[in-house]
């Protein structure tokens, strides 16, 4: 899966994901940091990447409707210290079938996973 982490996201997630075989972008490896969300949508809309952010800005299923980007998955974490944040989202990669992904939007919280398909 093609992958872009918003900076909010540390970047062991992301060498862990690389080892898991996705191919992984951040945002201070394309010198992206600050950039706004718009920007952020943009450019990972332009590389047809799904977004990992914990950005509430991106909580609004209707501005991110599935099926109008490419994918974006939301961690909603009650605590998410540095060291937490990455075991639920590994372990969702691990466990899940990601790659069905594609175009939905994803909630991850501590007690499940919620997928959004796009309508049909």
């Amino acid at each position: 899966m093609k992958i872009k982490l918003d900076e909010n996201l540390t970047l062991q997630i992301a060498l862990q994901l690389q080892r898991l075989g996705h191919d992984v972008h951040t945002l201070d490896s394309e010198g992206l940091n600050g950039c706004t969300d718009s920007e952020l949508r943009q450019a990972t809309q332009l590389e047809e990447r799904f977004l990992i952010t914990q950005d509430l800005d991106f909580s609004d299923v209707r501005s991110f409707a599935p099926g109008t980007h490419n994918g974006v998955l939301l961690i909603r974490l009650r605590a998410p210290s540095r060291q937490e944040l990455s075991h639920p989202v590994l372990d969702v990669f691990r466990e899940e079938n990601v790659s069905s992904w594609i175009r939905c939007f994803v909630v991850i919280t501590e007690r499940k996973v919620r997928v959004r398909h796009p309508n049909k």
